[in-house]
């Protein structure tokens, strides 16, 4: 990809509405008409717009009335966003407020610095916690006024340079540079790469040392940066990448820092100021997670059909919530609700609706077809675990098939048992391919015109008053970008290199081609829906194929790979909420590029720190339960791919072979749908239009360890919120929803936090009733309701295998 370094664009001031553009517009006649052709042509098969818009615009084409075309042309790119939420979420107007200031900088380091020795420290323990960018935001704020009491505002000068600590109030821009920094950070909860570095150390006993660590996390961190610069005209500056994450938090950016009261002629007879109502719907929220958290806990896995019938394999099966089917999802905890798929009341309704009907279609519906038929022999399992099992139905043994070098021994494996997986494994691998494979094919076909033009256009594209109120700002450059990607490419395969990884160059080649090729097309589903497809499957998968026998290559390919695009992602969402917040983009840089560099040092260091200090760290009975979760999955999942590798388990005769079918499936599905959309009737063209296929196959990404119980509680109150209430009371839903969904994420975030350090790390007990133990006592919750068992000396499955 080459990328061409155009100069910046003249600053200039611009308001919401220009009258000397309408003028011209008037004047030319054919122009409004012709910028009015291109939007269709780029949007028409935009789910987010609203088809009434839409239907607008060809009305005008249509007739050629270029006073109309002038009217809308105004209303849809130069007043406000034409998309109703972005409009309700975010201010069409900037205001020239400091941002790059010492306070933010110094609020936000702090913050980092603290979060990511917590998150670090905490991911070793069973159960975790981890600070998130919700906690930072609400957090930030009190600290900043505080700030604000401590230091006079005035101007300081020390070795001729000129500075202030309080440049004015506490502002919303100062807080986006600080949640920012968080973000880039922890906003995955904690550095990826110290899984690897954990299951290096302590399960495999290679430790290279810290130069090695650090390079290794930095590079993870970065390499991400580098590449989501380089994709900002794709996935940061076109008005139809929303980012509906990021209305959550400019919704609660403004609550905090503007207290004044809604308007009821435009929400539905409300007058409430959207930071009371915040602070209603976080009280009670807080309150609330107590009952599901320590009080009542059978409230989170409400499945009282299974109380009724604790002991009926087919009942738990049907509606267990945990490790069965979910049917009935009822819940009334939040966490089950958001814990895996974020707040539902985020993504746009087509979203939802599409995750949710995949749910249906393969996790329920083929899923209990192949369940109940004993397909893959699934009658010796439950309907979904996390594990793999062996042909005794108990969990796989990896220290069986391994040698002293912890490398595959083909002997031992042929004498203990090929790998299984339960029914909702097994189609999430299926699943996996399929999503790989249609988003390319669907961001082609849907978006590959739009693609072509925002790479000619750079930044001169001007799709709505946010691009056009951030040229004011000087630009962070392409070849900044360019030239750290460069780096951390160059540091990527030093630390490939000159440590004996058994990575070879020619591998991490092909494993910068993953977020090269996957970046734009997954970030433009994730910017349009707010639900990421993960490559996490794709990543082991190829080099399972690549470097058998490799565990700590398979680690660090899937590091590289995986980790790399869903960094570029999670930078790409701040550039976004920058963009909307009209934070300058220098500034933004600097705050992302810094924190991530430090935040990676502080969680190495706290890392290393803890495998030398704490008393028989991660082992299985570690006394205070540090017994590293997370690296222990990671050491499984290298030895599973690694060692034993997917031809054993998909290609050939191996027992989920048929899974391969999946790709064909995900490849040819977004052109068939896409075909529609453009012959539907009018009646039936918002229908077809809204079909993804990507997210049909891959919105449930988190099963396991989420399952179709989770998705379906989270699919309903989607349906609430998103559709009927939106449809019934859209002036309410514009200035609340959001709000209301911030709310109750930092309600839950804080109430999870005070009873983890009050009552879990002490030695409070549970409240001992029939809520908190006897609800428990089933066979979905105990992950026994099997039909078939084998006795003791028996197995069942083939008798030889690959």
């Amino acid at each position: 990809m080459v990328f061409s370094f155009r100069k910046r664009a003249v600053t200039e001031g611009v308001s919401p509405a220009s009258t000397s553009s309408r003028e011209a517009a008037e004047a030319t006649g054919a122009e409004p008409l012709d910028t009015l052709k291109n939007f269709e042509e780029q949007h028409k098969l935009d789910p987010n717009l609203p088809i009434e818009e839409l239907r607008n615009v060809d009305t005008v084409l249509a007739t050629g009335d270029a006073e109309k075309g002038v009217q809308i042309e105004a209303t849809l790119l130069e007043e406000n966003s034409p998309y109703p939420e972005v409009s309700a979420a975010v201010r069409n107007y900037d205001v020239d407020l400091p941002a790059n200031t010492i306070r933010a900088w110094v609020i936000g380091l702090i913050l980092c610095t603290v979060g990511s020795a917590i998150n670090m420290l905490f991911s070793l323990k069973n159960p975790s916690i981890s600070v998130t960018t919700y906690v930072i935001q609400l957090v930030a704020y009190p600290i900043g006024l505080l700030w604000d009491m401590v230091f006079p505002d005035r101007q300081f000068t020390v070795l001729g340079v000129k500075f202030n600590l309080k440049p004015g109030k506490f502002n919303f821009k100062e807080h986006v540079i600080i949640v920012v920094m968080s973000n880039a950070a922890y906003g995955g909860g904690f550095l990826y790469a110290t899984d690897v570095l954990i299951a290096q150390q302590v399960f495999y006993n290679q430790h290279f040392g810290w130069g090695f660590q650090l390079l290794f996390g930095i590079t993870t961190l970065c390499t991400g940066y580098g590449l989501a610069g380089l994709g900002r005209r794709f996935l940061v500056w076109p008005a139809a990448m929303i980012w509906p994450s990021d209305l959550v938090n400019a919704s609660l950016f403004y609550a905090l820092h503007d207290h004044s009261p809604s308007d009821p002629a435009k929400s539905n007879g409300w007058s409430i100021s959207r930071y009371r109502w915040f602070m209603y719907v976080f009280g009670g929220g807080f309150v609330w997670y107590w009952f599901p958290g320590w009080i009542f806990q059978g409230l989170s896995y409400f499945t009282f059909i299974c109380w009724a019938a604790p002991n009926s394999v087919t009942v738990n099966k049907i509606f267990g919530g945990l490790h069965g089917y979910g049917i009935l999802p009822t819940t009334l905890d939040w966490t089950v609700i958001s814990g895996y798929t974020l707040s539902p009341l985020i993504p746009p309704f087509h979203a939802v609706a599409n995750t949710v009907g995949g749910v249906l279609i393969f996790f329920v519906f083929i899923s209990m077809g192949l369940h109940f038929s004993g397909h893959w022999y699934a009658d010796y399992f439950v309907v979904q675990s996390s594990s793999a099992f062996d042909n005794t139905g108990a969990v796989y043994n990896v220290s069986r098939i391994l040698n002293e070098d912890l490398i595959l021994d083909e002997e031992k494996y042929h004498n203990y048992s090929p790998l299984f997986l339960s029914t909702q494994f097994a189609l999430c691998y299926g699943l996996s391919f399929a999503a790989a494979s249609a988003v390319i094919v669907h961001v082609a076909l849907y978006h590959g015109k739009q693609i072509v033009s925002q790479f000619k256009l750079a930044r001169r594209q001007e799709d709505d008053i946010h691009m056009k109120l951030m040229r004011k700002y000087r630009d962070a450059e392409d070849w900044w970008y360019l030239a750290l990607f460069a780096v951390m490419i160059g540091l990527s395969f030093a630390v490939i290199c000159a440590w004996p990884t058994g990575f070879p160059a020619w591998a991490y080649v092909v494993c910068i081609l993953i977020p090269l090729v996957w970046t734009i097309p997954i970030g433009i589903v994730q910017a349009i829906t707010n639900i990421q497809i993960g490559l996490n499957v794709l990543t082991e998968f190829i080099i399972g194929y690549m470097l058998p026998g490799h565990p700590l290559a398979m680690m660090m390919f899937k590091n590289f790979g995986y980790i790399t695009t869903s960094q570029a992602l999670y930078f790409s969402q701040d550039l976004k909420l920058g963009h909307y917040m009209k934070v300058p983009p220098r500034a933004m840089f600097w705050s992302q590029l810094v924190a991530s560099i430090w935040s990676s040092i502080v969680q190495i260091a706290v890392m290393n720190w803890a495998l030398g200090t704490i008393p028989n760290v991660c082992a299985e009975d570690q006394v205070d339960n540090y017994t590293c979760p997370q690296g222990r999955v990671f050491f499984t999942a290298s030895v599973i791919w690694g060692a034993i590798g997917p031809a054993r388990m998909f290609s050939g005769d191996a027992i989920y072979s048929s899974l391969q079918w999946f790709w064909l499936a995900g490849a040819v599905s977004p052109v068939i749908t896409w075909f529609l959309a453009r012959r539907a009737s009018r009646s039936m063209f918002p229908f077809f239009r809204s079909i993804n296929m990507p997210l049909v196959f891959g919105g449930s990404g988190m099963i396991p360890p989420a399952s179709a119980y989770s998705y379906l509680c989270w699919g309903t109150v989607g349906l609430i919120f998103n559709y009927f209430i939106k449809r019934r009371w859209n002036g309410w839903w514009l200035q609340y929803n959001y709000i209301t969904s911030a709310g109750l994420d930092c309600g839950l975030l804080i109430a999870t936090i005070i009873i983890f350090f009050t009552l879990y790390l002490t030695s409070a007990r549970l409240p001992k009733w029939y809520g908190n133990y006897d609800v428990f006592d089933t066979l979905d919750q105990t992950g026994m309701a099997i039909k078939s068992f084998v006795a003791d000396g028996e197995t069942f499955g083939p008798t030889s295998w690959p």
